[in-house]
């Protein structure tokens, strides 16, 4: 006399069936909700003094180059010294409330605590010089900072994301002259002569060693 049903026989086969889709979908929802695209786009770390990239950089004009001054040197974009902030707000507003912790490291010797917004793994290496240099204006991985009141990440600062530009770097090229021109977008007359001559004259590497020193 047979106890249980023959249709149980089908029972492996079903939890075996069910294991798998449920590992792909558990597998496929930390590939897309841990990326960095959902990880790091948007954050915006509060910072001990509110600047407003919206005034200085957008109302006011300012050229990246002022603040960051090494950029163009240097593989670091450079957070202002102190030095560089009273540079202005020593008459401008000097008794601001919200310019203490300026006032507070200018007496003092002390750097303010700026919050990093881009950070990279330490196996990545990235040359800010070099991509200014090849005429990958700012707001090609920034974002249009001058029209934000607070810096956050606007691309997914990830290895794919890198690899986009590097395999056609076309759309991120301008004249090295409007590099901190965040209004800067391409014409015919830059699409037909001078983005060819830009494009000739880098050759982003794709190979491992290229980011991975």
């Amino acid at each position: 006399m047979q106890i249980f049903p023959r249709q149980l026989n089908l029972l492996p086969l079903a939890l075996a069936v069910g294991a798998t889709l449920g590992g792909v979908a558990v597998i496929g929802g930390f590939w897309y909700y841990f990326s960095p695209k959902n990880l790091q786009v948007g954050y915006a770390p509060e910072q001990p003094v509110p600047y407003s990239h919206r005034l200085h950089a957008g109302e006011l004009g300012m050229d990246c180059r002022y603040c960051h001054a090494n950029v163009e040197r240097s593989g670091e974009a450079m957070i202002p010294p102190t030095q560089t902030c009273m540079g202005c707000h020593a008459v401008v507003h000097p008794e601001s409330a919200l310019l203490e912790p300026v006032r507070d490291s200018w007496e003092s010797g002390e750097s303010v605590r700026w919050v990093r917004a881009h950070m990279l793994p330490d196996h990545a290496y990235f040359d800010h010089s070099v991509h200014l240099s090849a005429g990958v204006g700012c707001a090609s991985c920034h974002g249009r900072v001058d029209q934000m009141e607070v810096v956050s990440i606007q691309e997914p600062i990830s290895m794919q994301w890198c690899l986009e530009c590097h395999r056609d770097p076309s759309e991120h090229l301008r004249p090295t002259d409007q590099i901190t021109n965040m209004e800067w977008e391409a014409d015919d007359e830059w699409r037909q002569n001078g983005l060819q001559e830009a494009i000739a004259s880098v050759n982003p590497p794709t190979h491992c060693s290229g980011c991975h020193r």
